[in-house]
């Protein structure tokens, strides 16, 4: 009897704690109450499992890590000379508090077609580079894509540039990642990301870094949506090809990816092999103005879906989005059905078959909302599309590695770049438009039999999480 009423003074002391986090630490109404119901009526297992998944430790490491030294962001109010296409001065105010970074004038961006146009000129880049190579990607195969680069790195490693290379810890491999382990066998100093074995760090196993980013001394740079495999050379007829645009980018906004790598790798690998001094400032090299915004579940909290939100809100004619993966939360939805309700004509397009069909199927059973209120959702024909575009009245654009879904806008760390450039947004636009194929209606999703309409829904049931 003892022990009984002891095991039930410890759960009661347990479950009033976490009550007592929860609500003093968590903002979401729904996951505030789910977390302490299954506290309470769950004794023990609840506590535990909020203890492992439920608290993010993130934002307290980034507070004590994620201070790299080197010269502090540009202060969001500072005026900076750059024109803007008219209507996206609140948007760039909107962008400017939010990221810390002014909009540079000065850069010159290409748009690269899948692993075929983009590996050359990575490959091209890497080999010509005298200062430094710092590549964080996602993916990074040791196969006919990642291999050729992978060598690329070691010689230059080699010959004195300073090589960082930044892999994340499940996207690159968790229990094996050949390609980082064969550069730390030449001796290129290179990392995991949030990468660990131990149980009481395993809330980080569902945190992943989903940049794409290479950069060239400094001045010249890579980013986009394109992870480094073989699905990517659409050339060699692989099994499961995958398609993706990749973005060339000359100018001052490199700097800004110099400072995202940097806070990254000083998160990654501590004090350890810190990155080079930079060189000189990149000059000019174009007309377009551009911008990076980071996001993850530190600092930088939700900032590119909030972004986005200003986006949508700032729209007077036109959205266009091309995504591999479309499942937003709630407000992301309302503020699509407001756009549509007000007359601005908003387009989605999704792959007709992604590479994950639990997505799909919740992807199904969340778009009815948006559906009604006039936005047309469009199937996007096979090989699977892995490009992730947004354009908004055909003068601004973001590009990056976003997906539209609540994973990448909360829990992953994601890089992305505003473009303010109306060529540029036209371009991204003729692409967005191209990829539609059959119109998805709302007749089809209620022609659903109940068995695929409650799977659906059940899958969307785990929408932060897939």
């Amino acid at each position: 009897m003892m022990a009984t009423t002891g095991l039930m003074v410890l759960h009661v002391m347990l479950a009033a704690l976490v009550t007592m986090h929860v609500l003093l630490r968590k903002r979401d109404v729904g996951t505030s109450i789910g977390w302490i119901g299954l506290t309470w009526l769950s004794p023990f297992l609840g506590a535990g499992l909020y203890w492992l998944l439920g608290i993010n430790r993130v934002a307290n490491r980034a507070r004590a890590l994620r201070r790299p030294p080197g010269r502090h962001l540009a202060d969001a109010d500072e005026p900076f000379p750059c024109r803007l296409p008219p209507g996206f001065i609140a948007l760039d105010r909107t962008a400017r508090r939010l990221s810390g970074h002014a909009a540079l004038p000065g850069n010159r961006i290409t748009p690269l077609q899948n692993g075929d146009a983009a590996y050359p000129r990575m490959l091209e880049a890497i080999e010509a580079a005298g200062h430094s190579v710092l590549l964080s990607s996602y993916i990074l195969r040791d196969d006919a894509a990642g291999r050729p680069i992978l060598d690329a790195l070691i010689r230059a490693h080699g010959r004195g540039v300073a090589v960082r290379v930044l892999v994340d810890g499940i996207g690159g491999g968790y229990f094996l990642s050949p390609a980082w382990r064969r550069l730390r066998r030449h001796g290129v100093p290179a990392a995991r990301f949030m990468h660990t074995s131990l149980p009481w760090r395993m809330p980080f196993l569902n945190l992943r870094s989903h940049k794409k980013v290479l950069i060239l001394d400094g001045r010249f740079a890579f980013t986009g949506g394109l992870n480094i495999g073989r699905e990517n050379l659409l050339a060699s007829h692989p099994a499961h090809p995958v398609r993706d645009i990749h973005f060339a980018i000359e100018g001052p906004v490199t700097a800004q990816l110099v400072e995202a790598f940097a806070r990254d790798w000083h998160w990654a690998a501590g004090d350890g092999d810190p990155l080079p001094p930079p060189a000189a400032a990149p000059p000019p090299a174009g007309e377009v103005t551009a911008r990076i915004v980071t996001s993850g579940p530190d600092q930088d909290l939700e900032k590119i879906e909030t972004l986005t939100l200003q986006a949508i809100a700032c729209a007077q004619h036109s959205i266009l989005v091309l995504t591999p993966y479309f499942l937003p939360d709630s407000r992301v939805i309302t503020a699509l059905g407001l756009a549509a309700l007000r007359g601005v004509a908003v387009d989605i397009v999704v792959p007709q078959r992604s590479d994950h069909p639990f997505v799909d199927w919740g992807m199904r059973a969340h778009i009815e909302p948006i559906l009604r209120a006039g936005c047309h959702i469009w199937y996007n024909p096979p090989p699977f599309d892995h490009s992730k575009l947004m354009v908004v009245d055909e003068g601004w654009s973001l590009i990056g590695s976003s997906n539209w879904d609540t994973r990448s806008f909360r829990l992953n760390f994601e890089l992305d770049v505003e473009i303010y450039d109306t060529a540029m947004a036209a371009a991204l636009a003729d692409v967005v438009r191209h990829r539609r194929g059959r119109r998805l209606l709302a007749a089809e999703l209620a022609q659903r039999s109940l068995p695929v309409r409650l799977r659906d829904a059940a899958m969307r049931l785990a929408l932060p999480y897939i």
